[in-house]
């Protein structure tokens, strides 16, 4: 009888015991779940924008954004925005037809206040919005404020190769910052292998013209300046068609007339929509129909060969690395042919 109650003692002991030691492992991994989550919520990164050295909440909380290079990389990773400046976007955009995500503006007059309303962890500034960089840290103190902007003027490197570099280190950036970095590693090399396919397809000797149009008018768009074009006589190594002193990078192009265009009979015109992919424009005329129109042109060698190549017509709003892969690809595909 002692023998059964002794054994009955141990039995319960060791129940106890297994118990206490699965209540101390739940315990256990319950913290160590919880440590892991806070860690993650206060992972920092820190990057590099056009102002020095910024730290950065890793998959921060309420984003803003204002660079229109950024939209479709942040949309493509499924990233949720807090607001963005709408006035200056696609209206095919996931961020603007939101009715969540809350409208700054255009550049012009923004309402920056709304910045401030979203209570931000991060703010990504850049291109049109990289006047109001001082304007948005002040305003919003507690917040990371980036600037990605897109430097296509430094010294000692090429247009093109900046707008490269400057492509590849923004998306990059936002990489580490959303934890997307294969994402991120994989649309660069896109873009290297885009850019290598259109500089091998073409021949090294015809030569080109770029043109923006607007409004219904062929402008200049001149070799080596400028946001789209002018970047990638550098990078593919175009032969231009025209060159002009004192060109600008006006976003409409120069005005030079379409007969001296007509006159430099380049052998491939590339062509940019302004208009296209901007709301509110009344009575647009399509690019294509100006030039189909423009009887000057018409007896030159690239419409007489059918050499002519547009940009997407959302490229004028949405300048992101992959609308470029885009139109790298494009100009491989045309040249190619």
């Amino acid at each position: 009888m002692q023998k059964f109650k002794l054994t009955s003692i141990i039995v319960i002991v060791v129940l106890v015991l297994a118990a206490c030691s699965n209540a101390s492992n739940e315990s256990g991994s319950a913290e160590m779940d919880d440590q892991a989550n806070n860690a993650a919520q206060s992972a920092t990164v820190e990057v590099t924008d056009a102002h020095g050295t910024v730290t950065v909440p890793v998959n921060p909380k309420n984003v803003v954004a204002l660079d229109n290079r950024t939209f479709e990389t942040l949309a493509s990773w499924g990233i949720e925005l807090a607001a963005v400046p709408k006035a200056v976007m696609t209206a095919d955009s996931t961020y603007v037809t939101d009715e969540s995500v809350q409208d700054i503006g255009n550049h012009a007059e923004p309402n920056l206040e709304t910045i401030a309303a979203v209570n931000p962890e991060l703010v990504i500034v850049g291109q049109r919005f990289a006047s109001y960089y001082e304007d948005i840290k002040e305003l919003v103190p507690n917040a990371a404020v980036i600037d990605l902007n897109v430097d296509v003027s430094k010294e000692a490197a090429s247009p093109g190769e900046n707008l490269v570099n400057g492509f590849k280190e923004t998306t990059l950036t936002l990489g580490q910052i959303f934890d997307k970095n294969a994402e991120a590693e994989q649309l660069t090399a896109d873009l290297d292998q885009a850019i290598e396919k259109a500089k091998s397809a073409y021949n090294g000797t015809d030569t080109v013209m770029t043109v923006i149009v607007s409004g219904g008018n062929i402008g200049f768009s001149a070799p080596h300046s400028g946001r789209v074009w002018g970047p990638l006589y550098d990078i593919v190594e175009w032969a231009p068609s025209l060159e002009v002193d004192d060109s600008s990078t006006y976003d409409q192009g120069d005005e030079i007339s379409v007969e001296a265009i007509a006159q430099s009979n380049p052998d491939w015109i590339f062509v940019l929509d302004r208009d296209a992919p901007i709301s509110g424009i009344a009575e647009k005329v399509p690019a294509q129909d100006v030039i189909d129109n423009a009887p000057a042109l018409q007896n030159t060698t690239a419409v007489t060969e059918g050499q002519i190549v547009y940009a997407p017509t959302d490229t004028y709003l949405n300048e992101s690395i992959q609308t470029f892969t885009e139109i790298f690809e494009n100009i491989a595909d045309a040249l190619a042919k």
